[in-house]
């Protein structure tokens, strides 16, 4: 069976995280910055990603910059971050459509190591260079009916 209520999700996460640019990020032809935020058992993340090589459409790439955004649920295990979601729209209403960039499942794990209680690191699968992510805003998870 399945609950009725939202799970608690991980207390030091509640919040909003942002990531910094690192300079070695600045010297990749095409990287990445998250900002994440949860809420109970719950993520939404902005990806924003910038390239110095156009690889589409301006129209999606934007002059080398576009945003990706995806929601799900998390879970954490030891020291891995679970996180499985789907992709998007910037409103986070769900995507039906692939106009320029990635639509359906997102699943993503991480090892997560906290750092101090306002910063996290995440080392991901499919990058090399870890997350540090800065706590932002701080909340407090209000367990909502599913």
């Amino acid at each position: 069976m399945n609950p009725n209520m939202q799970g608690k999700g991980e207390l030091y996460l509640q919040g909003q995280w942002q990531q910094d640019t690192s300079a070695v990020q600045k010297q990749l032809v095409t990287f990445s910055r998250y900002e994440m935020k949860f809420d109970c058992d719950s993520f939404y993340v902005q990806i924003h990603s910038q390239s110095k090589v156009n690889y589409g459409s301006d129209t999606c790439m934007r002059s080398g910059h576009w945003a990706e955004y995806v929601k799900g649920a998390y879970r954490q295990r030891n020291d891995t971050l679970f996180l499985k979601g789907q992709f998007c729209n910037a409103d986070f209403s769900l995507k039906t459509n692939s106009d320029c960039f990635r639509v359906g499942p997102y699943e993503e794990f991480f090892k997560i190591s906290k750092k101090a209680d306002s910063l996290v690191q995440l080392s991901g699968t499919s990058n090399v260079i870890p997350i540090n992510l800065h706590l932002i805003k701080r909340t407090t998870c209000t367990q909502k009916p599913l």
